[in-house]
């Protein structure tokens, strides 16, 4: 008789869902300059709460970056948008970036309304950004930071009216290197091993009319009635290459000219990766290999656009040699003009006073809408404020909306903030008188004769859209048609920024200590040295000695016994 039981096997139960997933994409788009656009986006989305979950201590981190995610939970942060460029973005060549940034370093940040200490947490916040980037984001302090109360507002879940939660600040000299570049590469999932990661070489990125990375961080709603909700982190290089100049011609380009790579494999744990390639203007313009039968129409910045998609997780993409390689052809040239254009310069004489100019092109044939100018200036330019006047089409323009917080010298700078309305197919100019303050010799740069950088002015705008914009959410849209949500059918947000100025300040000849030292060192050595020597030194009464004959004779007198001569 066997007693044995029989063995029975519980089913192990079913992993429970990933709360995370990654997209990546690559989007080329030929510009009617002949330049190349390549814009990379990965996007990171994570269903926990940092805020709620502070008390828990999240420490499980799959694919969302650990070092961010301890960022937002011990600073309390809502939002968080970084970017550093290299270049000045061309909008009457190249039309309007996706994800538009000024030259330099820019950081803007919203914080959680429990935060008692805003200025203490956005100063070491600064700090540990600083060292996550490898940039100069420690020069950030309350002499360049400024709180728009209109301008920048949540891009993520809530319509936040309370700006003292808000900081932006600008650093229009910060130089970006392979330095900024390998930290932002590691917040990638895959890194730069593989996926789209892998074309960033970082000799071609750099050696391009264009290049700026950035890292976007806000709470989302996941669906369209918004019942679940998660932290979204977008990271997206912007790269123009121009092939006119690199000696390469305009006729041709291939991913492989480009980035010196081909793409092999899509990032394992990515959920989507594609390369999208703007062929609304196909086949007037550029002739595209590989074809694809894959096409994506959305609606982009007030326009509608097709675009051949190439799908990475797809075998069939690569073909039989396990490489994919874009190649494109141009075949003719067409120009279009942006609909918003700004741009700025200095203008006056001397190292006294000078005045500002900003200039604001709507292009629009017939419809004329609101802009938002925002325009931050370091208390060393000492702006005059009654000399403010805003003209189109020479005539007065009145803006209907004023904010102006003067500067406090050494402690913070001058922000103006205005509400203007253009006037269709037309030109507005803001100017503004300003008076240059004499700074203490020790606040001068090292390379003071360089000049002075001052942050670029920015134009926020709903303009006007040639097609009906789609305010619908879902999932399966781009990633670069869905970063800013679209409420209005009838127009698109668009944010300009203008060029960095570069002023000179009154500069003290710096090599005159120098030669005030050299000189007064050398009075001092010779007229101490002469006054020592004679208080020091002992004199004494030195006999003469006698003529060599005399010396002769008397040593041939004493060889032969002679007297010697007196």
């Amino acid at each position: 008789c066997d007693s044995r039981l029989p063995l029975t096997f519980t089913p192990a139960p079913a992993p429970a869902p990933a709360r995370d997933q990654f997209q990546e994409e690559l989007v080329i788009r030929p510009l009617h300059s002949g330049d190349i656009y390549a814009s990379f986006q990965f996007r990171t989305l994570w269903d926990t709460d940092f805020l709620q979950e502070r008390q828990k201590k999240v420490s499980h981190y799959r694919l969302f970056p650990k070092s961010l995610g301890q960022v937002l939970s011990k600073f309390s942060v809502r939002e968080l948008h970084i970017s550093f460029t290299q270049g000045f973005w061309r909008t009457m060549q190249w039309g309007q970036p996706f994800i538009p940034s000024p030259p330099g370093a820019e950081l803007w940040v919203w914080f959680h309304h429990t935060v008692s200490d805003v200025d203490g947490n956005w100063k070491e916040l600064t700090n540990v950004l600083s060292g996550i980037f490898c940039a100069s984001l420690n020069f950030i302090d309350m002499t360049n930071t400024v709180q728009p109360s209109a301008s920048f507002k949540p891009l993520g879940l809530g319509n936040a009216t309370d700006h003292r939660f808000l900081r932006y600040a600008t650093l229009p000299r910060e130089i970006v290197c392979t330095e900024n570049l390998t930290p932002w590469k590691k917040l990638l999932p895959c890194g730069s091993k593989a996926g789209l990661a892998v074309l960033m070489k970082s000799e071609k990125l750099f050696h391009s009319s264009f290049h700026s990375q950035a890292v976007h961080i806000r709470p989302i709603c996941q669906d369209e009635q918004c019942t679940s909700k998660a932290w979204e982190l977008r990271q997206t290089l912007n790269v123009v290459f121009d092939h006119y100049t690199s000696g390469q011609g305009k006729k041709e380009w291939s991913l492989f000219k480009m980035f010196s790579r081909t793409l092999t494999e899509a990032c394992p744990l990515a959920s989507s990766s594609k390369v999208y390639v703007d062929i609304t203007d196909n086949p007037e313009l550029f002739e595209l290999s590989p074809a694809t039968h894959l096409l994506s129409r959305a609606v982009v910045l007030g326009d509608r656009r097709t675009y051949s998609v190439y799908d990475l997780t797809r075998a069939e993409t690569f073909g039989q040699l396990r490489s994919f390689n874009l190649l494109l052809r141009w075949k003719g040239d067409n120009m279009l003009r942006p609909l918003l254009h700004a741009e700025r310069y200095v203008a006056g004489f001397g190292l006294q006073t000078g005045e500002i100019h900003t200039v604001i092109y709507n292009n629009h044939p017939y419809r004329a809408f609101p802009v938002l100018l925002m325009d931050s200036v370091p208390w060393y330019l000492q702006l005059y404020v009654h000399t403010l006047t805003v003209t189109s089409k020479s005539r007065d323009n009145k803006p209907s909306y004023i904010h102006y917080q003067p500067a406090k010298d050494r402690h913070r700078p001058h922000l103006l903030e205005m509400l203007i309305q253009l006037p269709p197919h037309s030109m507005t100019e803001v100017t503004v008188q300003f008076e240059r303050a004499l700074l203490k010799w020790t606040e001068y740069t090292p390379d003071p004769n360089h000049g002075f950088y001052v942050g670029s002015s920015v134009v926020s705008a709903l303009v006007p859209s040639m097609v009906a914009m789609s305010t619908n959410f879902t999932q399966d849209q781009p990633l670069f048609s869905s970063f800013v949500p679209v409420k209005e059918e009838s127009s698109y947000f668009v944010r300009v920024y203008t060029e960095p100025l570069l002023v000179n300040l009154p500069t003290p000849d710096f090599s005159m200590p120098y030669n005030v030292i050299c000189l007064t060192c050398t009075v001092v050595a010779v007229g101490y040295g002469s006054f020592y020597n004679l208080l020091t030194r002992t004199f004494q009464v030195d006999e003469p000695s006698p003529p060599l004959a005399k010396r002769l004779a008397n040593f041939i007198r004493r060889i032969r016994g002679v007297p010697l001569l007196a």
